[in-house]
């Protein structure tokens, strides 16, 4: 078993990148199945493939193939125990675009039982999990700015300096569209529209913020009632063009494009009196808040690196364990056959003493190799320590 991470991020991926390998959770699920054993983890920040023995040639050229060009530069290869630390780290929200944000947690758990992993990877990703969820009751990591749509919401209030009585025209009516209303609410703007491909979703969203469901081709007609364009569908495709948008404006229009792949026309940007800002400008406001957090991330950084300790001792128990029972099995194999050497020539009871006494005997002898053993698991001793044990006893032999 070789547990193997190959993937890229923001940290070193633009958004025009990212956003060629972002994978609905169909085709992530799909990817994963090619290599067996392995976990697709697919977010608007990331795209990862966790596999256990898959060739590490192989899964980048799937991810290459993927985004159709090469990604020589821009993806990261880790292994093992760094592997495990990587998704320790992501689960607990420590690796996102917005240290500490929520919806990470879910989306590891989502790809995690959308696979089926074997007994590597499913050990590790129920530790991530464990871990993520220990970061975000035990810590204040969380705090607020603390995901996409809470700091797009931050990132208008100091675009326009106030949001009470600002419009807000959102496009996707999904969990991210629902996030975003309910933190630019929460700041006094108005949800005027909501624009879904399903209106009736569309409707659901709107009514809970007072605001009127639009269906998308209704979008271009509504912008010069509004002050914030809020986006944030799954489409694959742009849903508002540079061409959509109204020529002459009387005041700004500030469009927020939280989609990966994007939604809005990067055209928009050009056109007079719009502003326009996606995923990747939200690292300014990030780093506002990191000050605030950096205590809480300390701890929660010892919380992941405690765990991925925790992973290292299990890890390198699994060159130990078979050689200590195929000992053990061998050694109780020698006692029995003895044993059975003196049937018809001893009492019951003096059978009984025997069985005892041999078995006190074994146990004691095999008492120390085994500590010793396990102890040695721990350090780069331990595969060392097994191979002995199986050379000295004959155990490969056996095998």
């Amino acid at each position: 078993m070789t547990l193997t991470l190959v993937g890229l991020s923001h940290h070193v991926a633009p958004v025009e990148l990212r956003e060629r390998v972002a994978l609905d959770a169909a085709a992530a699920r799909a990817l994963a199945a090619r290599f067996g054993d392995a976990v697709c983890l697919s977010t608007c920040n990331r795209t990862e493939l966790y596999v256990d023995g898959a060739a590490e040639g192989d899964v980048v050229a799937a991810l290459a193939e993927v985004a159709g060009e090469p990604l020589d530069g821009v993806l990261y290869r880790l292994h093992e125990e760094a592997a495990a630390l990587h998704l320790f780290r992501v689960a607990a929200g420590l690796d996102s675009l917005i240290p500490g944000e929520g919806e990470i947690l879910g989306q590891v758990r989502s790809a995690y039982e959308a696979a089926r992993p074997g007994a590597l990877l499913d050990h590790v990703f129920r530790q991530a999990l464990a871990v993520g969820k220990r970061v975000r009751t035990e810590t204040a990591i969380g705090e607020s700015p603390a995901s996409v749509s809470s700091a797009a919401a931050a990132l208008a209030a100091q675009v326009f300096g106030e949001l009470r009585g600002r419009r807000v025209l959102l496009i996707g009516a999904g969990r991210i569209g629902e996030l975003a209303a309910g933190n630019l609410s929460a700041r006094g703007a108005e949800i005027a529209f909501v624009a879904n491909r399903t209106v009736d979703t569309a409707r659901e969203l709107a009514q809970r913020f007072g605001g009127e469901p639009i269906a998308l081709s209704e979008i271009g007609s509504r912008l010069g009632e509004i002050d914030v364009v809020v986006s944030s569908t799954s489409a694959p495709e742009p849903v508002l063009v540079a061409a959509d948008v109204p020529a002459r404006r009387r005041r700004p229009l500030f469009f927020i494009d939280i989609a990966v792949p994007r939604d809005l026309d990067g055209a928009i940007a050009k056109l007079d009196g719009c502003f326009l800002y996606d995923i990747d400008d939200l690292e300014a406001v990030v780093a506002e808040t990191l000050a605030g957090r950096r205590i809480e991330a300390a701890r929660a950084e010892q919380l992941v690196a405690d765990e991925a300790a925790r992973f290292r001792t299990w890890r390198a128990s699994l060159d130990v364990v078979p050689a200590i029972a195929s000992l053990r099995a061998r050694a109780e194999e020698i006692r029995t056959t003895e044993l059975a050497k003196v049937d018809g020539r001893v009492t019951d009871d003096e059978r009984r003493t025997l069985e005892s006494v041999t078995s006190q005997i074994l146990n004691k002898l095999l008492h120390l190799p085994t500590v010793r053993m396990k102890e040695a698991a721990v350090s780069a001793d331990g595969a060392t320590y097994a191979d002995a044990v199986r050379h000295l006893f004959g155990l490969e032999e056996e095998r």
